[in-house]
């Protein structure tokens, strides 16, 4: 650890200079929006604490927003994955822009993260550096700054990390910009070191960062926010991508550094990473501060099904009613600001404006967010099996003449009668998730009976197909099924006194530093004696018990039994449960991008055909027959090793003689 602590003030000593380069192009930069009056000298903001904090809070809102993943991306986001897919413009969805191989070092389509978050980075610099000249702040106020400032410049590389790579680690200095071109010459950290760096911010700001934030003050971040943070950079950091894996070798084999020819990514396996990504886990677990989401059972809770554990939850799925227990996190139907389970979070209008794609055109939508039909088969059925284990004991059915008979009502939520059998019986994520052919839509808000208690239909001679709406538009969903993750029963788009909940996202919740904590521990082939800088120590090791303990709970909050000892005892079949869970349970909030990176598997999973069904036909002229999706937004998509990283822009390599270009882009 020495030696990289070594090295880092090494690439920092070569990276100080790179401070500036990112404002040539412009000064708007010190601009403090709506804080400051235009005559206000700069030099003010750090006389006064007021101005002082304006300024830190405006730099904050520089980041991305993590929320605004459907449309507009700051990052690729969920359009370019395998799990959700639209036909709408790709100007719009740039994660579609992504996977089209549109983006490039000569137009990024907006997804400028590398110069926005130096400019952030350079902010945080100034604060640290001129902080002692506000008069007025007392020792608790730097103490509370001090936390603030770190955790913004360590989650500002967090985000150049994840999007572009490995960085330019800048360090502390401010330089001014009367240096001569040649000083702008330096060259990028490497993964681990970067990594390492943003850990020593996070550690340093949860130091001085509060154990929780105010209800007035939910969306700052807190203590659990950075080591949540730090628990997934780790992870990152151990997956097989970046850890010196034969999948390392393939991707990055060829990748060094053109200064010293040393690997931009580790070519030596070292286990230890999984076992700190299980420490840093296990710490947010031992906080005792975090717990997954849950609703109590009511009269209208489902019996759970033969095989699922009745013990009161955690240690079962007794006590609690499945279906709201998920739901009402994501769509309002319960304060957001007050769910244990989000570690660190914002309220989103960006969210809320999206439910609107989901919407039918004739409710007042845009009907295109579709969810693929891998993404429908990985949801599992009400007693814990797979698609799969049900049809072959006769349990589940996708026959063109396979329908259920009356109607089903349960927690909330209502059931059709009459629908495809592929859809009866699921787990309660299915049904919070999924809008499917004749699914019923509530949108209770509005007192229009023609767009209130609404059976939605995308077949062609349905009142949402591809040609209901604007003949000719893109305002279908392209694979007959949408994603109804944040939308209530209550939220509706049109008609009298239509509205929506507030929308909450979760920028890193309970539930994944469980599933990550299990991930890393089924890595583990020996025992592993980790201390974290604040000083806990950890023995660590493949402990099925703990694996069980962690992993389960997602699985019984959702009503699922969990794992059988033959699945805890095998580590490849244990990893194969852990990518469905996470595929799952995580839809909608961006974390598979990222997921089927780090594993290695982006390009398998991205060269399967996206499959739905035949919006094409009626609904009983063959709609429900997979079919593969024919829209050129599929038909052009790229699967390349370069689409691990967005490029660094051009204008930046101009800048900076040694600055290397991700693989795979041309300079």
């Amino acid at each position: 650890m020495n030696r990289m602590k070594t090295k880092i003030s090494q690439i920092i000593s070569k990276g100080l200079l790179f401070a500036f380069i990112v404002l040539l192009g412009s000064c708007n930069y010190l601009d403090v929006d709506q804080y400051f009056d235009d005559t206000l000298k700069f030099d003010s903001v750090f006389t006064q604490k007021r101005y002082f904090e304006a300024y830190l809070w405006g730099a904050a809102g520089q980041l991305p927003d993590e929320s605004r993943i459907f449309g507009h991306e700051y990052a690729p986001g969920i359009t370019a994955g395998d799990d959700i897919f639209t036909v709408m413009s790709s100007d719009i969805f740039r994660g579609s822009a992504f996977a089209l191989g549109y983006v490039n070092p000569d137009n990024l389509r907006g997804m400028n993260v590398w110069s926005d978050m130096y400019k952030v980075i350079r902010k945080a610099n100034l604060m640290l550096a001129r902080m002692d000249e506000c008069q007025d702040m007392t020792a608790l106020d730097r103490r509370n700054y001090t936390g603030y400032i770190h955790f913004l410049r360590g989650y500002a590389y967090y985000h150049i990390l994840m999007t572009c790579g490995p960085a330019i680690l800048v360090g502390d200095e401010i330089f001014e910009s009367n240096l001569d071109g040649p000083a702008y010459n330096t060259y990028r950290a490497t993964y681990d070191e970067t990594v390492e760096y943003i850990c020593s911010e996070l550690e340093t700001a949860a130091a001085y960062l509060p154990l929780k934030a105010s209800i007035a003050q939910f969306e700052r971040p807190t203590k659990g926010a950075a080591y949540a943070l730090i628990a997934r950079l780790r992870l990152h950091a151990a997956s097989p991508l970046f850890n010196g894996t034969s999948t390392a070798r393939l991707y990055f084999g060829n990748w060094k550094r053109t200064y010293d020819k040393e690997y931009y990514i580790n070519q030596n396996y070292s286990e230890e990473k999984w076992a700190l990504a299980a420490a840093a886990c296990k710490r947010v677990i031992d906080m005792n501060v975090y717990e997954l989401f849950t609703v109590s059972k009511d009269q209208n809770t489902p019996q759970l099904p033969a095989g699922v554990p009745t013990e009161n939850f955690p240690n079962g799925a007794g006590g609690i009613d499945p279906f709201k227990s998920y739901s009402h996190m994501f769509t309002g139907d319960e304060p957001f600001k007050n769910n244990n389970e989000v570690i660190w979070g914002r309220i989103s209008e960006e969210v809320k404006g999206y439910t609107q794609q989901s919407f039918p055109q004739y409710m007042g939508g845009y009907n295109g967010m579709g969810l693929t039909q891998k993404m429908i088969d990985a949801y599992r059925m009400e007693d814990g099996k797979t698609i799969e284990e049900a049809m072959a004991v006769g349990e589940y059915k996708e026959g063109p003449n396979d329908f259920t008979s009356g109607p089903r009502d349960f927690s909330d939520y209502h059931l059709n009668g009459n629908i495809w059998q592929m859809y009866a019986n699921r787990e309660m994520r299915f049904y919070a998730c999924v809008g499917f052919n004749g699914c019923y839509w509530p949108a209770t808000s509005t007192t229009d009976g023609s767009y209130r208690l609404q059976t939605v239909k995308y077949c062609m001679d349905g009142n949402a197909g591809k040609y209901a709406g604007t003949v000719g538009s893109d305002n279908y969903t392209p694979t007959g099924y949408v994603i109804k993750k944040y939308i209530s029963s209550y939220d509706a788009w049109r008609g009298n006194s239509s509205e929506r909940y507030e929308k909450g996202f979760p920028i890193i919740r309970y539930a994944e530093i469980l599933l990550s904590y299990a991930e890393a521990l089924n890595q583990l082939t020996t025992t592993h004696a980790i201390t974290l800088p604040t000083g806990e120590s950890y023995s660590l090791s493949r402990d099925v018990d703990e694996m069980a303990k962690a992993f389960n709970q997602v699985r019984y909050r959702a009503g699922l039994p969990g794992l059988t000892q033959a699945q805890l005892e095998s580590p490849t079949e244990m990893f194969e449960q852990i990518k469905r869970e996470r595929m799952v349970e995580f839809l909608g909030e961006g974390r598979r991008f990222y997921d089927v990176r780090r594993w290695g598997i982006y390009e398998d999973v991205d060269s399967e055909p996206i499959m739905g069904l035949n919006i094409a036909a009626n609904e009983f002229g063959g709609f429900y027959q997979r079919t593969v999706v024919d829209e050129k937004n599929y038909r052009d998509r790229v699967v390349h090793r370069k689409l691990l990283f967005l490029p660094i822009s051009k204008s930046e390599l101009r800048k900076v003689e040694l600055l290397d270009q991700n693989p795979g882009y041309n300079n």
